[in-house]
């Protein structure tokens, strides 16, 4: 299938304003003052706090006269550690904004900050289960820019952040509708140096987002439909973003589908999620590689029950064999295209205690979304198929 819309600079909303284009991080410093701040936080990662995104960042809101601070202590898989750390900085630097910036976890945590910050109760007591997030108080909420650094979680436009509870070795989905970013700044530009393997592990987890929120039963059709183009986009184009890393139009198309895969994952997850976190959570394993990893074994298992959605997404996506099986088999030659490892042992995770990882995994909020109802033993079979040697 033909793509037949280049990724021009242009703005939109859904509901997040989103300013996309390559070079558009020159106009940050404007809309800081948009949005009333004058003390913005720049909150990221370590590994990401010397590189070009963020020094341009910085750049730009030093230059538009800002008095700009900088938070980095944040780990691939943020815990309500580095929360408090920045809640801390937040409150030392007398800051009035927070830009985002880098990827799932750096924005996962940014978004998480911005809300605590103005809080009374534990970030625990908004865990995503229930009302619980009623509890929240938004009278007074910092405003978030979010600017993604990588193609993969979409969670610039997502209304949760995943938080590791140190303490009980879980992550946790804090949910409050409101940590939804005011703005997200998507600039390609600022992707282009990411490494290839990061890359394709961060495409795979966009992917396990519309191809598990496609797959869930529940009825939500304009998910479904914004699924089914993020899965589009990310045949087309993830390929060529981890072949060719300079192309700017394979990158904002990335930045795009990503940022899709979020929206439509309000449909549900299932199973490649449930287990991700606990292994995650227990190892410090990268989110996206251990979507890739489980995401074939995932399919096989839920095949049964989805095979019709399979099919159509087979043809949607002009598979040379229209069936579930065709569907398992490009996942699984795409793998292979991005040097993703075939099995959990592949990725260097041994020993792993499947018992425990099924029992998180049964408790985990995303097992209810899979299309074949979990239990313990569903979820220890397709560990055991996925562990390798």
């Amino acid at each position: 299938m033909s793509v037949d819309t280049k990724a021009v600079s242009s703005n939109w909303s859904f509901p997040t304003a989103v300013r996309f284009g390559n070079g558009r991080v020159s106009e940050l410093a404007g809309i800081v003052r948009e949005l009333g701040g004058r003390r913005p936080l720049v909150i990221t990662d370590a590994g990401l706090k010397d590189l070009f995104p963020v020094q341009r960042v910085l750049e730009v809101l030093r230059s538009g006269g800002l008095e700009a601070g900088l938070f980095f202590n944040v780990k691939p898989n943020p815990t309500g550690g580095n929360v408090a750390d920045g809640i801390a900085a937040l409150s030392d630097g007398g800051h009035d904004l927070v830009i985002a910036i880098g990827g799932g976890s750096a924005l996962d945590a940014a978004k998480a900050i911005a809300l605590m910050s103005r809080q009374t109760i534990p970030m625990w007591d908004l865990e995503d289960i229930g009302d619980n997030w009623k509890r929240a108080d938004t009278s007074r909420l910092l405003p978030v820019i979010a600017i993604p650094t990588t193609a993969g979680t979409g969670s610039e436009l997502g209304r949760s952040s995943v938080i590791t509870n140190e303490a009980e070795k879980r992550k946790v989905i804090v949910f409050h509708p409101r940590m939804l970013p005011d703005v997200v700044l998507m600039d390609p530009g600022l992707t282009t140096g990411l490494p290839a393997h990061i890359t394709a592990a961060t495409g795979m987890d966009a992917l396990s987002h519309a191809l598990e929120a496609y797959s869930a039963p529940s009825f939500h059709p304009m998910a479904e439909g914004i699924a089914l183009n993020a899965l589009r986009l990310i045949k087309t184009w993830l390929p060529v973003a981890t072949a060719e890393g300079d192309n700017i139009e394979a990158r904002g198309q990335m930045l795009v589908a990503s940022g899709m895969g979020c929206v439509a994952l309000q449909k549900g997850l299932g199973a490649i999620h449930a287990l991700a976190h606990p292994l995650g959570a227990l190892n410090d394993a990268h989110h996206g590689l251990l979507n890739a990893v489980l995401m074939p074994y995932v399919l096989e298992f839920n095949a049964p029950v989805i095979d019709d959605k399979l099919e159509l997404l087979a043809r949607f996506l002009d598979l040379p064999i229209p069936s579930a099986s065709g569907v398992i088999d490009w996942i699984v030659e795409l793998r292979e295209t991005l040097a993703i490892p075939e099995t959990l042992a592949g990725m260097g995770l041994k020993g792993i205690d499947i018992g425990k990882v099924a029992a998180m995994g049964v408790a985990d909020p995303c097992a209810g979304g899979n299309p074949v109802k979990l239990d313990e033993e569903g979820l220890a079979s397709i560990l055991r198929a996925a562990r390798g040697a």
